[in-house]
């Protein structure tokens, strides 16, 4: 589908947006290490702090003056708890006076944690903040009940189905009877999609390197095995290589009012709508289904108004079930053009703010006209979906 431009375009212009509306006005990510590996040894604020300072470092040289932050919102999942968001504020330097906040809505909170500002200066407050998210399950604290370890935390109560992710996936697979082969395919996609980008510089203004690693350390990692490896279920389909790997990471935002961002002509994208949805815990990889609906009807516009989606790819069947539900083929150009989570990796917390980083560089950086939207999404843990419409501002 070919998106629509014209007269909504014109409607939806940086004219109409009114003084308060949130824009983001930088965007950086640090490179996803698979678990374990090249960043392992860094803690959460480790990760933060670094690409806070380059987001910030990017608004300063538009606005031309040092910028005040008046609060950082950071999604995180696994800890290590003690408000991950208010730590990587003071190791990012940004003074005493700066408080900081953290963010739970699993694979969703990093997205949360933007809309979550963006609604102060909604709201009326006009102080630039930052948002974003960061996960270390590489550092990830051992937890337990009466001593005994336990992998995760239940994601619904006693009564409720609360399959394993992986488990709920292979369940999603086999209830849209999903195939291996399609599968196999869209994985593929998504790392030929990312080993192109990367090969062709496109990754490399959002990037801020960190301990040495320069790039997501696993695209085409799985690509030449995927047709090789083994279920991860008896008769199932699900395998390795369809199962985003687990990284480390962070991404963050800078997010200003839109009377500030015209003030120092500052391209951006204005955050136009979200929407947070809940659906059946058993089947949650189908959550950023019902959030994009939600989200469209909010902002007013169609799924062929879009011209960019990132939907965090937590497994290729999740991936695939959500696209089939909105409508759009699994080889849309529009959707993770330059690949997605089963490619670049998966740090839970910061997953749906890397979403977000992805097309202000496909968007902004690449140089679209005003008036230009995408979408981000993410299915979360628990049952649930989240999704924001984004709009190129000029």
């Amino acid at each position: 589908m070919a998106p629509n431009h014209g007269t909504l375009s014109e409607a939806l212009s940086d004219q109409a947006l009114s003084d308060q509306a949130p824009v983001i006005i930088a965007a950086r990510r640090s490179p996803i290490g698979t678990r374990g590996r090249t960043l392992a040894g860094l803690r959460v604020e480790d990760l933060a702090a670094p690409v806070i300072q380059a987001a910030l470092r990017d608004a300063e040289k538009v606005s031309g003056s040092p910028i005040t932050v008046a609060d950082v919102v950071l999604g995180n999942c696994m800890g290590p708890g003690g408000n991950p968001g208010r730590i990587a504020a003071l190791a990012a330097g940004l003074g005493h006076e700066v408080p900081g906040a953290t963010v739970d809505r699993q694979c969703g909170s990093g997205l949360a944690a933007i809309v979550d500002a963006a609604a102060a200066i909604r709201a009326g407050d006009e102080r630039i903040r930052v948002a974003g998210g960061v996960e270390s399950p590489s550092t990830a604290p051992v937890r337990s009940v009466n001593g005994v370890a336990y992998d995760r935390a239940p994601f619904a109560p006693t009564g409720f189905s609360d399959p394993s992710m992986t488990q709920a996936a292979e369940n999603l697979a086999a209830l849209d009877g999903i195939s291996r082969e399609r599968q196999d395919a869209h994985a593929a996609r998504s790392h030929a999609r990312a080993r192109a980008a990367r090969d062709a510089g496109r990754f490399d203004a959002e990037l801020v390197p960190l301990a040495g690693l320069k790039y997501d350390d696993a695209i085409g990692a799985a690509e030449r095995l995927l047709p090789r490896l083994p279920e991860l279920f008896p008769g199932g389909t699900l395998t390795a290589g369809t199962a985003t790997r687990i990284g480390d990471g962070s991404a963050a935002v800078v997010i200003a009012p839109a009377s500030y961002a015209r003030s120092i002509n500052a391209p951006g994208l204005a955050i136009r709508a979200s929407a947070v949805v809940g659906c059946d815990p058993a089947l949650p990889g189908i959550g950023a289904a019902g959030a994009i609906q939600a989200v469209l009807r909010s902002a007013g516009v169609e799924l062929s108004d879009i011209d960019a989606l990132e939907i965090v790819e937590a497994f290729a069947a999740q991936s695939l079930a959500v696209i089939d539900r909105i409508g759009i083929d699994e080889d849309d150009p529009r959707l993770s053009a330059d690949g997605g989570a089963l490619a670049l990796g998966h740090p839970w917390g910061a997953s749906g703010a890397v979403a977000v980083v992805r097309l202000f560089s496909r968007l902004v950086r690449s140089g679209a006209p005003a008036g230009t939207l995408g979408v981000a999404a993410a299915s979360i843990g628990g049952g649930m979906g989240i999704a924001a419409v984004l709009e190129v501002v000029r």
